[in-house]
């Protein structure tokens, strides 16, 4: 029996007419297919028809008793296919375009299955049981761990990092990150005074004494210069001294001075406790307290920073720094063997190494991805699933039964198939059964 077009279907293509209309290559094969399997469950239905109605006008014209046999099997197999067609047309459209209560199911109930998909697939699929079930059957560290530990998958990854890191890179304005460095570190440092915090961190160098260590450099500097500087005193001596002094008297008074000048410096390089290093300590302990509590000593550290920070190389800081470290990144990620590929490669080598090898670090990563994934379904698992609602919801009536037909449709055939053939076995057996029983 041909399935006759209804008053609802005279306005809208045929199943082969709307090939012209289908989304993709992959549509129109099913749409090829489901139409074939659609000709053999009918071809099951004429065959069927066909061994009725000659056993009929057999039986009719005195033939053999097991032609009673074959008619009731036959008749049997005809029941069964149209009650089966008429299921599963029922499904997608009315039969024969006959509006009967119940059909056209998946049109009428359309938005009511998308949202009882959605449920399903929420509950028994990003349930946290579920979640943390799979993840943990699935050993997901152990395995990235064993992957990244591998030096051709480590080196992968860094490739595809450095590709990932000049694209970020090349996507940044040169202007927006210098005035945002700008902003963050050059104008940053500007904004405070200097004196206050430069005078805390002195004084608590110089409560450490560190500054034993840069007296001691001075004095060690300061002898080094006097053991040399014999000629640079005689020349000072005679360009200074009255034109009527002796050039003997000049040269004793130089040596005379030379040699204090190396006994002083000597004394101070070899005596922590020197006198000019006590003074020197405690005038750097003062200057650390003027630079903390004194207004004029704060104020002139303004005035220094003023200049510091008014100079061209500093002004222009956050640019250079920009893009000098724009170009040894992109040299950088453009070269397999610069040092940042192979940096980054031997730390995922390590990383790997430590995820594979280390049973506390696996359970503590794996048991971070676990509560991840739970705080991602638990909150977010009613918006991942509206996916799926939602786009039912859009999904025209008609194009969503079509949609669904195609893709099902060639399976739910053998529903027909199976039906004329189950049906025809069925009424084989109960024919028998009367035979014998009357």
């Amino acid at each position: 029996m041909r399935e006759v077009p209804g008053p609802d279907q005279a306005t809208r293509p045929s199943l082969a007419t709307t090939l012209a209309g289908v989304d993709s290559s992959a549509d129109a094969e099913r749409a090829r297919s489901l139409r074939q399997m659609k000709l053999v469950a009918l071809g099951f239905l004429l065959g069927a028809t066909v061994v009725f109605l000659v056993c009929t006008w057999a039986q009719s014209n005195g033939a053999a008793p097991w032609v009673g046999y074959v008619r009731a099997a036959a008749e049997a197999g005809m029941v069964g296919a149209l009650a089966d067609w008429f299921a599963v047309t029922a499904l997608f459209k009315h039969p024969l375009g006959i509006p009967i209560p119940h059909t056209a199911i998946i049109k009428r109930k359309k938005d009511q299955l998308g949202e009882g998909l959605g449920t399903f697939v929420r509950e028994n699929f990003l349930s946290a049981e579920v979640i943390e079930t799979k993840l943990r059957d699935a050993q997901v560290t152990a395995r990235v761990g064993r992957w990244l530990a591998h030096p051709t998958n480590a080196e992968r990854v860094a490739a595809e990092a450095s590709t990932v890191l000049r694209v970020l890179v090349e996507m940044l304005r040169d202007d927006d990150v210098q005035q945002l460095l700008d902003r963050m570190i050059v104008k940053r440092v500007a904004e405070p005074q200097w004196g206050p915090p430069i005078g805390r961190v002195l004084t608590s160098l110089l409560q450490e004494e560190r500054q034993e260590a840069l007296l001691q450099l001075l004095a060690d500097r300061a002898f080094e210069w006097s053991l040399n500087a014999g000629e640079t005193i005689e020349r000072v001596i005679n360009r200074d001294s009255p034109t009527w002094s002796p050039r003997w008297v000049d040269n004793l008074v130089g040596d005379r001075i030379h040699r204090e000048l190396m006994d002083f410096t000597d004394k101070v390089r070899r005596d922590p406790q020197h006198e000019l290093r006590q003074s020197a300590t405690k005038f750097l302990f003062e200057f650390a307290n003027d630079l903390q509590h004194d207004d004029t000593t704060i104020a002139r550290a303004e005035k220094v920073k003023e200049q510091i920070m008014a100079r061209d190389e500093v002004t222009r800081a956050a640019e250079t720094a920009w893009t000098a470290a724009k170009r040894i990144i992109l040299e950088s990620v453009d070269d397999p063997s610069s040092a940042l590929r192979e940096r980054v490669a031997d730390s995922v080598v390590r990383i790997g190494e430590s995820l594979r090898d280390d049973p506390e670090l696996r359970d503590k990563v794996d048991n971070w991805i676990l509560r991840a994934a739970k705080h991602l379904v638990s909150q977010y698992g009613t918006e991942i699933t509206a996916i799926i609602t939602e786009t039912i919801e859009r999904w025209d009536a008609e194009e969503a039964s079509r949609r669904i037909e195609l893709h099902v449709g060639r399976d739910l055939q053998f529903i027909r198939i199976n039906g004329t053939v189950v049906g025809s076995l069925a009424g084989l057996i109960i024919y028998s059964i009367a035979q014998l029983l009357f």
